[in-house]
């Protein structure tokens, strides 16, 4: 008895320090949190220009003072002016090059900073102003980032995810709009501009002094990344050869421009290019060249790993063995191996995308174009892993005999040495989860009527009733600022809605090597599914992700990371209303057959705020509302001159057409969108162009000219 008391007192006082170390971590991520909101910069930080290529410029800022009707309660879209500046500049563990490289380098063509608002804006990143939580003015959207004793420079969620627009030399800001962003030109110049600094003397003579200059004032702070000029010049070859691989693993024949990128496509492989294992690597190479080849490449793997290396990472290794140097003699013939060998591993990103809007995001079932990520649970904080994984997180993946709770729930089985990988990242759960709560206070931006022009409101209700007959079945409304409000997707297949199909297509066909990953059951609506040596793409990164957001920070002490680990999943499942529940719409069900049927089609949501989302359709083929209203054009049209979507146009520029709704889409220097390019299509959702018979035998017509821009009036207003 007396031993039973002295467990059950052990045991309490056990659950009683358990209970106070939750409280007291509990408290201390809410009191560093809650003082997060300290920047409050006038007009959200914003840098007035002058742009003469893409006419944009501007000299007054909405929302501000000058605008008395544009804030409401000192909010616009549901966020304060500090709230807004801490989503552009907090961290997700985005680390692209180290911060004192992107501070100093220099543009490949001139002496100017490769950071420079000229420079920047010509990528159409938003140029802002030093603040409080920006104090090096570094682009909207890039942040430094601490991870592991060292700083870098990333990208937050608001790079992608912000947009101006600019009307009468008026910028507007949009929180969570899609960005204008170029980001495939952006990482080809920083390539070559890490190029030409190692190249050119001069340039790399001031890139290491002002570098080190740097790093010795702040190790007066305690903290810098380099002591000596030779770990700055390692260091240079290294992010060139990283920056420069990545370029060359995601060519794509479809150019993107501006506003669009395929991220699905680049996420899946630097996923692949981190999951590759040495065994798969050597099956890869031994398949797919002859003999000598073969045996040449399997050498130059070999020399660069250390005996039964099987860590990620081994075709980055790969590729440094190969000569690539200009002037070698066998550049060509290494070129083609190694293009060869890239068409094997990984697959051609093809399919640019707008970048989605975040309004309403927290509030939906699914999310993405094609529905593919569930907002159930936890389903938030893993689909924004994933997307940090895709914009350089870096991940230190390590094998270890050891298994841990993290390989347990991240369902690993041993590996055919006899070892389990372990997820360490720079990806910041913490700030993931933080993020994904603000989004919930975030809403759709209401059309300023003091800049735009007054809405045409006798035409709006009109355009209401004509919108429910023409496109309400699948564009449902909502309570935008009911903060209890739910978003149910509504799903067409391919076939139904007849848009370009590339994106949803990539996202079930493409398949790639599971590596590391081999051997892990994976869940699906269907059932479990096992990763065998080869496997679609999309199980690849879900299985990769649900390892890296069962790992723990390592930027932490052992229970202060495990403490964080286990507040941030808890809290995001039960603050989280959205619960598992099936799709709706016309679509293909998943089958055990084909358990990804159901991503072949594209999605629907409601159109509050749509105003400021140009261009339109999923892959951006239509600059304005109006001419979404239009048809496609075929050749007796355009031989009759009969109105039908423009084939061709301009896209770069954020002058505002406020009476077609979307961008002006021509008379200035930016990219050419050509409809005619694969995955560029701008047929489908071609509803009311044309008589509808409906169920009751009754004919809907077709619009005509004048109820196209009722419609417009209407999309205006909600």
């Amino acid at each position: 008895m007396i031993i039973n008391s002295k467990v059950k007192l052990i045991s309490k006082l056990a659950l009683l320090c358990l209970t106070i170390l939750i409280v007291i971590s509990g408290l201390g991520v809410y009191w560093k949190h809650q003082s997060r909101f300290s920047d409050n910069s006038p007009y959200r930080g914003a840098q007035y220009t002058q742009n003469k290529q893409f006419l944009d410029g501007f000299d007054k800022f909405y929302p501000g003072p000058q605008f008395p009707n544009s804030q409401i309660n000192g909010k616009w879209q549901g966020w304060t002016a500090s709230q807004s500046m801490w989503y552009y500049n907090t961290t997700q563990g985005s680390d692209l090059i180290p911060y004192d490289f992107f501070l100093f380098l220099e543009q490949h063509n001139s002496n100017e900073l490769f950071r420079s608002e000229k420079n920047f804006d010509k990528f159409r990143y938003i140029v802002q102003k030093p603040t409080e939580s920006n104090p090096d003015g570094l682009p909207l959207g890039f942040v430094k980032d601490e991870y592991l004793g060292k700083s870098y420079v990333g990208l937050t969620c608001a790079a992608c995810h912000t947009s101006q627009v600019v009307y009468n030399k008026t910028a507007i800001r949009i929180d969570g709009g899609p960005a204008m962003a170029n980001m495939d030109m952006f990482m080809r110049e920083l390539e070559a501009a890490l190029s030409a600094t190692l190249q050119d003397k001069n340039k790399k003579h001031r890139f290491i002094a002002n570098v080190l200059n740097y790093n010795l004032k702040q190790g007066i702070l305690g903290q810098h990344n380099y002591d000596n000029e030779q770990a700055i010049e390692a260091d240079l070859h290294k992010y060139m050869l990283q920056v420069s691989l990545y370029n060359y693993i995601n060519f794509s024949p479809t150019e993107y421009g501006y506003a669009r990128l395929d991220a699905f496509g680049r996420i899946f492989n630097r996923v692949l290019q981190h999951t590759l294992n040495k065994k798969q690597l050597q099956q890869s190479i031994a398949e797919s060249f002859d003999g000598a080849t073969a045996s040449e490449l399997l050498r130059d793997l070999n020399d660069g790993l250390v005996d039964n290396d099987d860590l990620p990472r081994v075709f980055d290794r790969l590729i440094s063995q190969f000569d690539l140097d200009p002037d070698s003699v066998n550049l060509v013939e290494n070129m083609a191996q190694l293009r060869k060998l890239k068409e094997i591993l990984f697959n051609a990103p093809d399919a640019p995308v707008s970048y989605p809007f975040l309004w309403d995001i927290a509030q939906h079932d699914y999310v993405q174009w094609n529905g593919i990520a569930a907002n159930a649970g936890v389903g938030a904080v893993g689909r924004n892993t994933g997307e940090v994984m895709g914009v350089f997180a870096t991940l230190d993946w390590y094998e270890s005999k050891n298994g841990t709770l993290s390989t347990l729930i991240g369902g690993q089985p041993k590996n055919d040495n006899g070892k389990y990988t372990h997820f360490k990242s720079s990806v910041d759960l913490t700030n993931l989860r933080l993020i994904e709560s603000q989004l919930k206070d975030l809403t759709s931006p209401m059309w300023p009527e003091e800049i735009l022009g007054r809405i045409k409101w006798q035409d709006v209700k009109a355009g209401q009733t004509l919108f429910e007959q023409h496109c309400g079945s699948c564009h449902l409304p909502i309570e935008a600022t009911n903060p209890r409000r739910k978003v149910v997707a509504q799903m067409a297949k391919l076939e139904a809605i007849q848009t370009d199909e590339k994106m949803a297509a990539n996202s079930v066909n493409f398949k790639g090597h599971t590596g590391i990953l081999e051997g892990i059951y994976l869940g699906t609506d269907v059932g479990d599914i096992l990763l065998q040596e080869q496997a679609p793409v999309a199980a690849i990164l879900t299985a990769a992700t649900r390892n890296v957001v069962a790992t723990p920070d390592p930027d932490k002490g052992w229970l202060a990371n495990w403490f964080d680990w286990l507040y941030n999943l808890a809290v995001t499942f039960f603050d989280n209303d959205i619960k598992q529940s099936i799709k709706r719409g016309d679509y293909n069900p998943d089958t055990t057959a084909n358990p990804w049927a159901s991503l072949l089609a594209y999605k629907a949501r409601p159109m509050n705020g749509v105003w400021a989302t140009a261009p339109y359709l999923h892959n951006g083929s239509v600059p304005t509302l109006y001419d979404l209203l239009l048809p496609k054009c075929d050749a007796k049209q355009i031989k009759a001159g009969e109105k039908c979507r423009p084939e061709q146009f301009v896209v770069g520029s954020r002058l505002f057409d406020p009476e077609k709704v979307g961008f002006v889409s021509d008379g200035y220097e930016g990219f050419i969108f050509d409809t005619s390019k694969v995955g560029n299509s701008n047929a489908g959702h071609e509803y009311g162009t044309k008589d509808i018979q409906l169920h009751n035998g009754q004919v809907l017509p077709a619009l005509t000219d004048k109820q196209r821009w009722q419609i417009v009036e209407y999309m205006k207003s909600i």
